[in-house]
């Protein structure tokens, strides 16, 4: 009697996927390689963070310690194949990268601030922290928290690492004092202050309260110093608060 042979379950393995952030130069070049928004590009040979293979990082604002905001353009991207991580921020290398969009100074806050959020427990204490009015004040003081004051002048405040601190209402101010963390702040009139290792966005209004000038700095670069609270001029310079 013939015997039916058992066909073995064959698993199939899902290819890790990655949405991350990657800056180039003015004509989409990166390291002398040429990219383009919708272009799907491998890379042939080994993988490895900070040595080989394409490089973007996962949390937004970290491209702009390899490429500043000034004069650089910025893309949404989707990384994977084989993937190399690196230790001291996000970037990641991969063997396939895909440009999906570009995407602005302003976006990239914005997902800065998706991605931090997106990481906290709202039961936790360390979760969010909103305040939505008239000098409302927020405060965040996990790993990864994030504070939000979208009032006029509202504060908020981020002290644990990686965390985020956005004002966005009228001569609001934002601080975000852990490592690694960002405060950004982009109401008319509005102040940002980071500590070491962070970074602070800014933005300039005109008296019909439309943005004239956005920008954005990492600690230690532009003159900024840690624990000082900055705004922007109309010529869209950092100034002391």
């Amino acid at each position: 009697m013939a015997t039916r042979k058992k066909k073995e379950a064959v698993k199939e393995v899902q290819e890790e996927v990655v949405t991350s952030y990657k800056g180039f130069d003015s004509n989409w070049k990166c390291r002398g390689y040429q990219f383009a928004v919708g272009g799907k590009f491998e890379h042939e040979g080994d993988v490895k963070a900070c040595e080989s293979g394409f490089h973007a990082c996962e949390y937004p604002l970290d491209v702009f310690g390899y490429y500043p905001p000034a004069q650089s353009r910025f893309a949404v991207v989707q990384q994977s194949g084989e993937l190399s991580r690196h230790s001291d921020d996000s970037k990641v290398a991969s063997k396939k990268l895909e440009v999906k969009a570009e995407i602005s100074i302003a976006g990239l806050v914005k997902a800065a601030i998706e991605y931090t959020t997106s990481r906290c427990e709202p039961i936790n204490q360390d979760s969010p922290a909103s305040a939505t009015g008239y000098q409302g004040a927020a405060s965040a003081t996990g790993y990864q928290g994030a504070a939000s004051a979208t009032g006029g002048r509202g504060a908020a405040s981020a002290t644990g690492d990686y965390g985020a601190a956005s004002a966005t209402g009228y001569q609001g101010a934002a601080s975000a004092t852990g490592a690694h963390s960002v405060a950004i702040a982009t109401g008319s009139e509005g102040r940002a202050l980071a500590g070491e290792n962070g970074a602070i966005v800014l933005v300039y209004r005109n008296d019909d309260d439309e943005i004239v000038h956005i920008r954005a700095s990492k600690v230690g670069e532009n003159g900024i110093k840690p624990g000082v609270f900055y705004t922007l001029n109309a010529e869209g310079e950092f100034i002391e608060a």
